[in-house]
């Protein structure tokens, strides 16, 4: 078991009408507010005029039109300004998980004197940050209950994963009835998006008994809760699961004393939507299945024949290459079953890019120090088995 340190300050509200409580912990921050969100979702469903009713002592500034796959230009650099114009004292987030990174990111900017890239691109560490409640309306990324964010500089195709102590959010509301309303294809990138997180702490050198479980019973719950949304979106109890199951996905408890992993299918999956601007969950779930197949050797066989029994309730008695392969196939198989293109090729992405993408991952990502290292080579031939 590996050392650790380990501290999480955001404190979660959840429930249903928990929005309520929004007047009292606005107050312990300041009057000045910087409102976040995205492309309107929010005033379709009526929280936008909830949250404005509420906060209507308040000094409230917006910053509207934040984009999935948030970007540093002009989503940032605009809510950066407008912090430091009106001296703003708290950023409110109300939306998905890219309204709350590009959020995060704002934070951070509002307090440095330089170009907020310097921070994004771990130039220089950030010392402070403007404190950030959000609403979450989207389970997906679990960025409420983690101190990091992905921010894309569209000039540079960079996508980066962006991580300071000082982005944890400080109050973090989860009411599943706001993501009644979610599309099917975006709840399916949720779950993909969270099982993922799961899988990248699962699949690593050293684990625990302990965390094997959190994972193993994060992927069922996901899987059996997930389904359940898509069929029936205003199903409250799957909702609220699903919800709480992507919170935890991403805040690093679910690995606590494991070995790292490298995150390689968010490594490949960057450049991908940094490139192409595809929806991040899609992509990791058209990656993971070719990433299994490709790290499946005699040393890392073990860990898919647990995930096999342990998760998909593959029969234990089985040859252990067979019951690793057929646990691939049940990956690819659900994901398949819950709507999501499995191909490059379905999401706009052809062969046309493939080395350029492939030599942008293997000099910035660092993956030839994951679980089970991948050269330029191994990147390559995982996203050509994904076309």
């Amino acid at each position: 078991m590996q050392n650790f340190d380990y501290q999480t300050p955001t404190r979660l509200i959840f429930g249903k009408g928990v929005v309520e409580k929004l007047p009292a912990v606005m107050a312990q921050f300041g009057k000045k507010i910087l409102l976040t969100y995205g492309g309107g979702s929010i005033k379709k469903i009526g929280l936008y005029q909830k949250v404005k009713g509420l906060l209507k002592d308040a000094e409230i500034v917006e910053l509207s039109g934040i984009q999935p796959n948030p970007k540093y230009n002009p989503s940032v650099l605009d809510g950066v300004r407008l912090c430091k114009e009106h001296k703003i004292d708290v950023i409110l987030s109300v939306g998905g998980g890219s309204v709350l990174d590009c959020s995060k990111a704002i934070a951070a900017g509002a307090c440095y004197d330089g170009d907020p890239w310097d921070l994004i691109s771990y130039k220089v560490k950030a010392k402070a940050a403007l404190p950030i409640v959000d609403i979450i309306t989207l389970a997906a990324t679990g960025s409420e209950y983690d101190c990091g964010g992905v921010i894309s500089r569209t000039e540079t195709n960079d996508k980066i994963g962006y991580m300071d102590p000082v982005l944890y959010p400080a109050v973090s509301f989860l009411d599943p009835e706001y993501t009644f309303t979610v599309s099917k294809k975006q709840t399916a990138a949720g779950i993909a998006d969270a099982m993922n997180h799961t899988m990248e702490q699962y699949f690593v050198e050293d684990s625990t008994l302990l965390n094997d479980g959190f994972c193993e019973s994060m992927l069922k719950s996901l899987m059996e809760n997930g389904r359940k949304c898509i069929e029936n979106p205003t199903d409250y109890t799957a909702r609220a699961e699903m919800m709480l199951a992507c919170t935890y996905g991403c805040n690093g408890i679910l690995s606590l004393g494991n070995s790292p992993s490298g995150w390689p299918c968010h490594g490949i999956e960057h450049a991908l939507s940094a490139y192409y601007d595809i929806t991040h969950g899609e992509g990791l779930a058209i990656i993971t299945p070719r990433w299994m197949r490709h790290i499946l050797n005699e040393h890392t066989l073990p860990r898919f024949v647990k995930y096999g029994i342990n998760v998909f309730g593959i029969d234990a008695s089985l040859d252990k290459m067979t019951i690793a392969n057929k646990a691939i196939d049940a990956t690819y198989a659900f994901f398949e079953s819950i709507g999501i293109p499995m191909h490059l090729r379905e999401v706009g992405i052809d062969e046309s890019r493939i080395d350029e993408m492939a030599h942008h991952i293997a000099v910035n990502e660092g993956l030839e120090h994951a679980y089970a290292p991948l050269n330029e080579q191994d990147i390559k031939q995982i996203l050509i088995d994904s076309l």
